[in-house]
């Protein structure tokens, strides 16, 4: 159990080390290739190119959720997994050595190819460390142990945010001497996150598969063999009744009893046919859509709550480390300030509040608190910076003493074994469809009528998102302290 909670825990501070780094990088890359641009254009991205990495590690996590997360119910959840974390390594060298070539493709596309392959092994590791943990943990500790995986996540998040200051920290003299030796800095920080997967990929090529699995895999074995028996069995008395048709005795050639064939549990799509079922994989999948195009409503104000702090800078005439360094200072301490305690106060509360109670306080905190922000968002800044980060703060730990880790618990719990994976994976592609739909859809309405001028109805929207997500949270059963086999019904 140990073991895999490292091994899962890892993954995590990984996976969410590439998640966030991406918004380092683009500030970064800003000033190696766009140093030289002319006015407000000087030392940053287009947005056209921003968005495009910004998004790209977001849909490779869309597709492997939805293929990794069927091939481990299919070839096993850790053997699976350890592919996931070879394609992460290689994917993310790759990324980090990304560059233009003299005619074609630039090099942001490049980075946008590799992207999406580190997030299909990243996406992997929802549905197979959830399945992984969920399999080998006991029932008074599993919601416990599923939600400190997740929890790695922050430690990840504020991972990124260290490394690129260490990094810039290094290079301090030769970026103040030239700017462009930038370029070295987002490759380094780019390709420190293969290190975790590759420090655990012994652990995940040798840890056997769950017991559950193992049993499930048998189960299947045997119907299989069961059915080709059952059809043998059928063509020989078949071949026989032919036989003795033709020598003018009369048989009863029918067909053979289908009991082996009812005892063959349902498919996928059998079992999600029923809604009893398919309510609760539409909670699971809604909810956690709902979550993810909501969490941009709390990251659109980050940079509002790091100017309020004294750690924002001007991109076109600041020194680059001192703008660089002051921003990731500064989201160093917006994740101190809720979303990591967030993380923390679910681990040590779940098994005594419960999945659903911890879900809809969230859901119902979030809905209230963007309905304040979203309304009153002038009002508010102009009156008190320190009651706009206070807000922000408490958005950002219901955020995580909420939805965010109950979204990655439950899916783990609800299933049955032989798809347990694969329901886990659709979940979290919803949730990762919602992230698209914001960073690539919503987010670009934010300047309409002006500079950040829509971002209060955005808010007002994503309120509407997190009412919705404390809604379906009914469908769900609660999980606390059942087995998964009382939970799914299984033997």
């Amino acid at each position: 159990m140990i073991r895999s909670f490292l091994v899962c825990g890892a993954a995590f501070f990984a996976d969410a080390y590439l998640l966030f780094s991406s918004n380092i990088i683009v500030m970064i890359m800003g000033y190696v290739y766009f140093h030289e641009a002319p006015g407000t254009e000087r030392n940053v991205v287009p947005n056209k190119w921003s968005t495009l990495v910004k998004v790209a590690v977001q849909v490779g996590c869309l597709l492997g959720q939805l293929i990794l997360g069927r091939l481990g119910d299919k070839f096993g959840r850790t053997s699976v997994f350890s592919m996931g974390a070879i394609l992460v390594i290689i994917s993310t060298v790759g990324a980090s050595f990304s560059s233009d070539t003299v005619r074609g493709f630039n090099v942001f596309i490049f980075l946008f190819i590799w992207l999406v392959f580190v997030g299909i092994g990243v996406g992997g590791d929802y549905p197979l460390a959830a399945t992984i943990t969920s399999e080998y943990a006991n029932v008074e500790t599993r919601g416990k142990v599923m939600s400190a995986v997740f929890a790695c996540q922050g430690f990840g998040n504020l991972g990124a945010s260290i490394v690129a200051i260490i990094v810039l920290a290094c290079f301090k003299s030769s970026i103040r001497h030239d700017v462009y030796m930038l370029d070295y800095v987002w490759r380094i920080c780019l390709g420190f996150g293969a290190i975790p997967g590759a420090v655990t990929l012994y652990w995940r090529l040798t840890m056997p598969e769950s017991k559950r699995f193992q049993a499930e895999a048998k189960r299947r074995i045997a119907v299989e063999e069961a059915h080709d028996a059952e059809n043998e069995l059928l063509l020989a008395k078949e071949a026989a009744a032919r036989t003795s048709e033709s020598a003018g005795s009369p048989s009863s050639s029918g067909r053979m009893p289908d009991a082996q064939a009812r005892s063959q549990p349902a498919s996928f799509s059998e079992y999600f046919s029923k809604w009893r079922n398919l309510k609760v994989l539409l909670g699971t999948a809604i909810a956690w859509f709902v979550l993810d195009v909501a969490f941009y409503g709390i990251n659109l104000n980050s940079s509002v709550v790091i100017s309020a702090i004294g750690f924002s800078g001007d991109v076109q005439h600041d020194d680059p480390y001192d703008v660089l360094s002051r921003n990731c200072l500064g989201n160093i301490i917006i994740n101190l300030l809720g979303s990591v305690p967030g993380y923390w106060i679910t681990v040590f509360t779940i098994e005594k509040l419960g999945r659903k109670k911890i879900q809809l306080l969230g859901f119902a905190a979030l809905t209230v608190l963007y309905v304040v922000i979203g309304f009153a968002y002038h009002q508010i800044l102009d009156r008190s910076n320190v009651a706009f980060i206070v807000l922000f703060t408490l958005a950002q730990l219901f955020q995580n003493f909420g939805p965010n880790v109950t979204c990655f618990v439950w899916p783990g719990e609800v299933f049955p074994t032989r798809f347990r994976a694969t329901a886990h994976g659709v979940s979290a592609a919803a949730g990762k469809l919602g992230a698209i739909v914001a960073q690539a859809g919503l987010m670009t309405l934010k300047d309409r009528g002006g500079p950040n001028a829509f971002i209060p109805h955005l808010i007002e929207i994503f309120a509407l998102f997190t009412l919705i997500g404390f809604l379906v949270t009914f469908w769900i059963p609660e999980t606390k302290g059942r087995t998964l086999e009382e939970i799914t019904g299984e033997e």
